[in-house]
């Protein structure tokens, strides 16, 4: 296989416009899969690619029969078509995607980096109840499915499909971890990826886990248009240096409350009773009405999303960005901002790596990557000034940090 030619250019440095120029200034005879997080950015792929037709797997009725979308994917991928499609589509690759990709000849882009580890949320009883109708077994510590049982329909499809793709790691004896197919990688003419901060990435880790090589690139204004170039840190540090004095950060009083190292962790959130919830809902709701004076349309602000509703309040409830917001500029209108939690890995998955292949994830790092992306779905990416509430000791330094290197 080739080396991944990863493209790690921070936000604004047109990465997304390099890989439509590179589709649109390609060979008529190569074949192209987009994969990108959102349904939106599907539409604006197919609208910008003008040198060969792009499709998108839908689900469509035939007879009385109704195609999927993952069949539909495939349809495709045998005719041989330039392709857009979206993460959680593409996450489901099984054997079959794998040989149409391979007789394709096909180069992979990847918008943002894919959750290629996660950990399944499964029940204690379901699992005992997989074990115990000998549904599934564990062999070399992959969760394998009871080929006698291969077309039995249950509740665990999901899992069942997993396991005959051999996807599923049994972990600690009690935990399935679900692993996208590395060798997909291997099989494309050429991949890219674009991101920023991939060495803060699971997917690195994951690549150095699979022995997948990489190389880094960035993208850069040349000749009237966005290119993939040798990498380098200018654009990186002259976009610093531009926006050092136009993020405004918080200091005062109502910082209080994320003092110590963990504070504001999903464990705290977890941990904390109602009455100290409640005290970051006020702090939120205090910077947004009185220190800032915000209108609800320049609002923006995040949490973990299980804890939302505790948050939310008058004036800013509509402003919630997902804290995993990436590739989006549906935001860029927001000018003052509260990022109320204190970023870690999960806990199982960092555990996954540490145990499994003595890998140990730069917290750190991780959390610094995630803020920064989240901070660029502002109105910063295009050069203006913002304000940011960001109650944690720990990632306000971080962030300050980045901006001085």
């Amino acid at each position: 296989m080739n080396i991944v030619k990863v493209v790690d250019s921070i936000m604004g440095s047109g990465k997304t416009s390099a890989a439509i120029n590179y589709m649109n200034n390609a060979n008529p005879e190569d074949n192209f899969i987009f994969v990108t997080p959102y349904l939106n950015e599907v539409e604006r792929i197919k609208k910008s690619v003008v040198n060969r037709q792009m499709y998108e797997p839908k689900v469509r009725t035939k007879g009385d029969k109704t195609q999927y979308k993952f069949e539909s994917l495939h349809e495709l991928l045998s005719q041989n078509k330039n392709i857009v499609a979206t993460h959680n589509l593409f996450k489901n690759a099984n054997d079959e995607t794998k040989e149409l990709i391979l007789s394709g000849n096909y180069t992979l882009i990847l918008d943002e980096v894919m959750e290629v580890v996660e950990q399944l949320q499964v029940k204690t009883h379901d699992l005992t109840t997989l074990f115990d109708s000998k549904l599934i077994y564990v062999e070399d510590g992959i969760v394998k499915w009871n080929e006698d049982k291969r077309d039995y329909e249950t509740r665990y499809n999901d899992i069942r499909d997993m396991a005959l793709n051999n996807n599923l790691v049994y972990f600690k004896d009690s935990i399935l971890i679900w692993n996208f197919p590395a060798e997909v990688f291997k099989l494309f003419k050429e991949v890219y990826i674009l991101t920023y901060m991939f060495d803060a990435q699971i997917q690195r880790y994951y690549y150095d886990v699979n022995d997948i090589a990489y190389e880094k690139y960035v993208s850069s204004y040349v000749d009237g248009e966005y290119r993939f170039t040798q990498y380098n840190k200018d654009f990186e540090n002259n976009v610093k240096k531009m926006i050092r004095n136009k993020i405004k950060i918080y200091e005062g009083n109502l910082n209080a409350v994320g003092q110590l190292d963990y504070s504001l962790s999903s464990t705290w959130y977890k941990d904390k009773s109602p009455y100290t919830i409640k005290k970051v809902k006020n702090n939120v709701f205090n910077y947004f009405n009185n220190i800032v004076k915000s209108s609800s349309d320049e609002a923006m602000w995040t949490t973990y999303s299980e804890h939302k509703n505790k948050i939310k309040g008058n004036g800013y409830t509509k402003g919630f960005v997902s804290c995993n917001a990436r590739a989006t500029n549906e935001f860029k209108h927001k000018k003052h901002l509260a990022y109320t939690i204190n970023r870690y890995v999960n806990t199982i998955l960092y555990s996954y790596f540490k145990n499994k292949y003595n890998i140990t994830i730069d917290q750190d790092l991780f959390a610094l990557s995630e803020l920064v992306q989240w901070i660029w779905r502002s109105g910063i990416r295009d050069g203006k000034e913002i304000t940011l509430f960001i109650p944690s000791l720990r990632m306000r330094k971080l962030l300050l940090e980045w901006l001085n290197e």
